[in-house]
């Protein structure tokens, strides 16, 4: 498997960690970051050259990674796609709908690979439950948990002024935490129809968004499943997903794998763009996780049910 050379779209701290895969998988060649310090740190630990422009950054690679607050990603992704450029992006897809299909439009005129980081998914935990759900060993599907329980003290939120705020962070706990979990749980579960959802923000001060949120999907089959996210459940816990049957169930915990499902991921996109073949978690799974986590908040806001219209 030949590597790509990359360039890595923001220096931050989920920057640094897309720059040590890309380091093990490929080539960092370039990295960008409005602040040309940050870029230099990166680049003196994995290599390349420290930019501020991406376009500056397009004659030099194959692929471009975006890691920039979640607002950001689709003009990101677009502008590396247009310019024939493979993409991994940094979950979620973006923070709203329009924005997702604005990646996917670019993705399919590019002919381009796209993928979306969803990590969990590569757990062979994960793997072996996705295995067993598809194979029918759990019989009829029934209910479903996805449960995201972690800490976040209120510097997480002060530290950068665009994380708890709905226009560049797109919500709270559930679409920056609580995101994985969900697209697990509708891998395993199928086609969510409709949500019913709470949300509040109980320990935090001066952020928009919810610290905490419990909802209810209705999927196609019928089956159920709930999902909880917070940042407000000290000191935290693993992330915990688990679907029920009526002739088994299956529960997929934290594990110690997580590192090693990062790294798969790209592998994973690395072989899709080499093979010609979509990567596990497209862009349309992505767009998918996202529609869930908005009807979730729209609920919340209205405290009605919210049904999910499909067109993902």
């Amino acid at each position: 498997m030949g590597g790509l050379r990359f360039a890595l779209v923001g220096a931050g701290v989920i920057g640094e960690v897309h720059a040590r895969l890309i380091a093990a998988t490929g080539s960092l060649t370039a990295v960008v970051d409005n602040d040309l310090e940050r870029a230099r740190r990166l680049t003196s630990a994995f290599g390349g050259t420290p930019l501020t422009s991406l376009t500056e950054a397009f004659d030099l690679v194959d692929a471009v990674s975006v890691c920039l607050p979640s607002g950001a990603h689709a003009d990101a992704a677009v502008l590396a796609l247009q310019a024939g450029k493979h993409v991994v992006i940094e979950k979620p897809i973006d923070i709203t709908l329009a924005a997702a299909d604005r990646i996917i439009a670019a993705e399919r005129a590019s002919g381009r690979t796209a993928a979306v980081i969803s990590q969990r998914r590569f757990q062979p935990e994960a793997v072996a439950a996705h295995r067993l759900v598809t194979g029918g060993g759990l019989g009829r599907i029934t209910s479903g948990i996805a449960e995201s329980t972690f800490w976040r003290p209120q510097s997480y939120y002060d530290a950068k002024p665009w994380r708890g705020t709905w226009v560049m962070d797109g919500g709270g706990a559930l679409m920056n935490q609580g995101i994985h979990a969900v697209d697990l749980l509708l891998w395993l579960m199928g086609e969510p129809v409709e949500v019913l959802a709470r949300a509040a923000c109980l320990a935090h001060d001066r952020i928009e968004v919810e610290d905490t949120v419990a909802a209810v999907v209705t999927f196609g089959s019928g089956a159920l499943g709930t999902i909880t996210a917070t940042t407000a459940a000290h000191p935290g816990h693993p992330v915990r997903v688990a679907v029920h049957g009526d002739r088994s169930s299956v529960v997929i915990g934290e594990g110690d794998s997580l590192d090693v499902a990062h790294l798969a991921q790209y592998t994973d996109f690395l072989e899709a763009v080499q093979d010609g073949r979509p990567p596990l978690v497209t862009t349309a799974d992505a767009r998918r996780a996202l529609a869930v986590v908005l009807a979730v908040y729209e609920s919340a806001r209205t405290g009605t049910p919210v049904a999910l219209n499909g067109d993902h």
